[in-house]
């Protein structure tokens, strides 16, 4: 019974500290403590009020979530910046009476980032992603919600494997 438990304890105690050597997410941000998100200019040619804040916002809370890192408003080891360049919705199917049938709200950030602890990994890259929704609907409401969560969420998350993730 005493072996047994010691083994188990053993077991328990090597997985955990074994976890601290490999990260799921693939985050690697060596030895950087602090990052900030400058805010995201909306200069897209259709504004949409606020868009700029939340995609900010919503960058910073999943860099909150998915890092030990602490967010700080300047001087920060990590720095992120860009601006918004499109705000953009198009059809991209139509019926047989010239109508769409479906349209598509396009996003796109230029994104600069600075690694101050790894300079050799900084970048200016551009991101783009979108949401499809029926043609007769009207983009507001939780429709517009619906569709800004999966666009910041796969444009966050996109950022975050360009600069921190090890994929």
């Amino acid at each position: 019974m005493k072996k047994t438990t010691y083994l188990l304890l053993l077991l328990i105690s090597t997985t955990f500290t074994s976890c601290g050597i490999y990260s799921f997410t693939g985050i690697d941000v060596g030895d950087a403590k602090t990052f900030q998100v400058n805010y995201f200019q909306n200069n897209a040619l259709l504004i949409e009020p606020g868009l700029d804040r939340d995609f900010t916002i919503a960058l910073q809370n999943r860099l909150v979530n998915q890092t030990n890192l602490n967010l700080v408003n300047s001087n920060a080891d990590l720095i992120y910046e860009g601006e918004i360049t499109e705000y953009r919705i198009s059809p991209t199917t139509a019926t047989s009476n010239s109508t769409a049938a479906q349209n598509r709200l396009t996003i796109s950030v230029k994104v600069s980032f600075y690694n101050k602890r790894k300079e050799e990994n900084d970048f200016e890259k551009s991101f783009s992603f979108f949401y499809d929704y029926a043609g007769s609907a009207q983009l507001v409401g939780s429709q517009k919600e619906t569709a800004l969560e999966e666009i910041f969420e796969r444009l966050t998350q996109d950022i975050i494997n360009a600069s921190i993730a090890n994929w």
